[in-house]
This record gives structure tokens, C-alpha cells and sequence, in this order.
């Protein structure tokens, strides 16, 4: 290589990192608030006496339950306080059975973490869609909109340019308000979306893509599955879509169990832990 070929390489390099620096910045920013305002309530609630200490009861339950920090930090924020210092948080709810998801058998038997049922949500809507190139988002209770959980085929840029989307402007907030999937066949001419929304997709080497809510037993969207495809997409076929259905309402009656379940477990767990500790300095695990 010559001495301007190692040069213009090396310029391409450094700008690279830049650019993954930058992206890194930006999902810090995007969780930081969050958390910052989880541990601010944790401290009030429990006189901790700093907010390293809140941290840690944080990281505690989620590591207990296998829950995510910012969802348990979502959920924490969002949530009405406990009754009293001595009561259970949530003392008046219902436990039901795990729901069965019949498209992946590695979660009939009840063993899935939410992150491997998302995985699973993913691979089969991909598989039904015949595309390698995909993503799941949930509802975000704490600002509200669509936030990136799972994705494969897709670019970092993509993946931060996306990282949370609001109520409109990209096919997959139609699919959210609809609550009915949503199919755009050419991304370059489909007015659903914003320009800059338009140039990213595009950017990523997607051409098409296809949106299914995922909807509680109510009718309730509480996440998106999306497929993209490096062209143009014909219509999809009724057996397509009525399987795209099926993991769409099977997905979203367990994301809703999980989040009454297994989250709330962890807000119970901490709660715990905060009134045992009250008042006492903690440190991360």
C-alpha cells in the first residue's frame, strides 16, 4: 500500500472511532437521566445516604431477577410509591401462569429470559419474512415512544439513529398507534416517513421493511418486531401474515406477564432490601 493509501486508511480508522465514541456518548445520555432519577427516589425513600448507594440496591434486584437496569429504573420511576415504609409495594396484585409461546420451542417449557424471548421474537419474525436484517423495540413508560432492545443485520449507525423513536414519523410508531401491522415496500418513496428517518433506513442498506406490534390479550401495544429487506417487498401472503400475528399477540400477552411478574418480583425484592438497609451506606456487587 502506498504511503497515501496508509494515510487515507488511517484517517478512515480514527474517524470510525470518532464516530463509535460518539455513539457510545449519546446511549449513555439517552440512559443516564433515567437512572440518575431512579437512585435520586431510591435515596429519598429509603435516607441512603448517597447515590452509590442506590445504585447498588438497583443493581442488586436487577441482577437477582434478570431484569435490565433501565427497565427496572423505567418501572421504578413510574410506578406509585409503596403504602408505608413496613408494606409491600405491590401487596394487591395477581399472579397468573407464564403464557406459552408456541413459535419457539425453547420457551414452551417457561425457562426464557426476556432477552432470549426477544431474541426468539426476532429470529422467527425474520424467518417468516425470509430477511436477515431486523429489530425489536418496547414501549418506553418513562418518555414514552418506542426503544430499542434486540437487533441483527443492522448498522451501529441505524441502531443509534433509532435507539428510541416517538409517535410518529417511522413505520414502526404507524404500526404502534394503529396497533395493526404496518408493510412499506419501497422506503425511498413512502411518505410515513421523516426525511432524516428515511436517510438512515436507507443508509443501512434497507430497501423495505414490514412492522407487527406485539399486543397484550387487552389489545394493547406494548412493543414492536420489524423486519427489513434489502429490496423492494411484494405484498406478504395471509399465511405470512396470520404467523406474524400469532408471534405479535403471543409475544406481547408475555412481555405484559413478565413486566407484572418478574419486573414487579425485582420492585418487591428491592423494596426489601431498601427498608432492611435503610439508612445504611451499600456498595455495587
Amino acid at each position: 500500500m502506498s504511503t497515501a493509501g496508509r494515510a487515507a486508511a488511517a484517517d478512515d480508522g480514527e474517524l470510525e472511532r470518532l464516530r463509535a465514541e460518539l455513539r457510545d456518548l449519546r446511549a449513555r445520555a439517552r440512559v443516564r437521566p433515567l437512572i440518575s432519577q431512579a437512585q435520586g427516589i431510591l435515596q429519598e425513600r429509603y435516607a441512603l445516604p448517597d447515590g452509590e448507594s442506590a445504585f447498588a440496591l438497583m443493581q442488586r434486584a436487577s441482577q437477582r431477577y434478570n431484569v435490565k437496569l433501565h427497565t427496572l429504573a423505567g418501572v421504578l420511576v413510574t410506578a406509585p410509591r409503596p403504602d408505608g415504609p413496613d408494606a409491600l409495594w405491590f401487596p394487591r396484585r395477581v399472579r397468573g401462569p407464564e403464557p406459552e409461546l408456541t413459535f419457539t420451542r425453547a420457551h414452551r417449557s417457561g425457562s426464557g429470559s426476556r432477552g432470549a424471548v426477544l431474541k426468539a421474537v426476532l429470529r422467527s419474525t425474520l424467518t417468516v419474512t425470509g430477511t436477515d436484517m431486523g429489530n425489536v423495540q418496547l414501549t418506553d413508560p418513562a418518555r414514552g415512544g418506542l426503544r430499542m432492545e434486540q437487533h441483527t443485520g443492522l448498522t451501529p449507525d441505524f441502531v443509534d439513529f433509532f435507539a428510541h423513536v416517538g409517535e410518529d414519523g417511522t413505520s414502526c410508531a404507524q404500526a404502534a398507534r394503529d396497533i395493526a401491522q404496518v408493510t412499506v415496500r419501497d422506503v425511498e418513496s413512502d411518505p410515513v416517513f421523516t426525511e432524516p428517518a428515511r436517510r438512515a433506513i436507507l443508509a443501512a442498506g434497507s430497501r423495505a421493511c414490514h412492522s407487527v406490534p406485539l399486543t397484550t390479550e387487552s389489545g394493547l401495544c406494548v412493543g414492536m418486531v420489524s423486519a427489513h429487506m434489502d429490496r423492494p417487498l411484494d405484498p406478504l401472503t395471509t399465511a405470512q401474515t396470520k404467523a406474524l400475528d400469532t408471534v405479535g399477540g403471543q409475544a406481547g400477552r408475555w412481555l405484559a406477564w413478565h413486566d407484572r411478574t418478574v419486573v414487579l418480583d425485582a420492585l418487591e425484592h428491592l423494596h426489601t432490601l431498601g427498608r432492611a438497609g435503610r439508612g445504611s451506606r451499600l456498595r455495587r456487587s
